[in-house]
C-alpha cells in the first residue's frame, strides 16, 4: 500500500492547486442543466484553477486537492468529481485547438488579402510615378506603400504575438484534463 506524502513532501512532489469550498456545487456552473459529468466549472472556479496551476512550471506535475466540509464528502464521491473535472478541461482542450485552427485559417485569408492588397498598392505606385517627377506623385507613391504595408499588419501580428497564448492554453487545459484530484475532509482554520 502507497503511504501518502506529507504535505512538505507533496508540495515538493507536485504542484498543488487547492481550493476549498463549502459545498460541492460551488465547483460548477448553477446555470448548466447538464447531467453532473458533463456540467461547466463556475467561471470563477475555473479561473482560479487555471491561473494557480500557471504558476507552475508546464513540466512540473500537478495535483488538484478539493477541500469540502465532512458532510459533503460523500456526495463528492459519489458523483465521480475526478472524471467531472478531466471532461471539462477536455472540452476546453478541445475548444482551443478550434481556436488555434481558426485563427490560423483567419491568418491565413488576412496574409492573402494583405498581400493582395500590397500588390496593388505597388502597382498603382508605379502609376503614380509614371506622372513623372514632383511632389503630389511622390506623396501619393509613398502614401500608398505606407498604405500597403499597414494592410499586413494583421497578419503579421497573427503570425507572430496571437497564437503563443492559445497554444499555450491548449498545453495547459492538455494537462489539466488529466490532473490528479484528491478530495479531502476541510480543516477549520483556527
Amino acid at each position: 500500500m502507497k503511504q501518502p506524502l506529507g504535505r512538505d513532501a507533496e508540495k515538493e512532489a507536485f504542484g498543488l492547486v487547492e481550493i476549498r469550498l463549502s459545498r460541492l456545487h460551488q465547483l460548477f456552473n448553477s446555470f448548466d442543466p447538464s447531467p453532473f459529468l458533463e456540467k461547466d466549472l463556475d467561471k470563477d472556479a475555473e479561473e482560479y484553477i487555471v491561473g494557480s496551476a500557471d504558476e507552475f512550471p508546464l513540466p512540473k506535475p500537478l495535483k488538484l486537492v478539493i477541500e469540502l466540509p465532512a458532510d459533503q464528502l460523500p456526495f463528492a464521491e459519489a458523483s465521480n468529481l475526478p472524471q467531472a473535472i478531466h471532461n471539462y478541461f477536455t472540452y476546453r482542450f478541445h475548444a482551443s485547438v478550434r481556436q488555434l485552427r481558426f485563427l490560423f485559417r483567419e491568418g491565413r485569408i488576412a496574409l492573402t488579402i494583405g498581400l493582395l492588397f500590397l500588390f496593388a498598392c505597388v502597382s498603382v505606385r508605379q502609376v503614380a510615378f509614371a506622372f513623372g517627377p514632383g511632389t503630389m506623385p511622390q506623396i501619393a507613391g509613398e502614401g500608398l506603400l505606407i498604405l500597403g504595408w499597414v494592410a499586413m499588419w494583421r497578419p503579421l501580428q497573427i503570425f507572430l504575438y496571437e497564437w503563443w497564448p492559445v497554444r499555450h492554453n491548449r498545453r495547459l487545459y492538455a494537462k489539466l484534463s488529466t490532473i490528479p484530484v484528491e478530495i479531502r475532509i476541510a480543516v477549520a482554520l483556527p
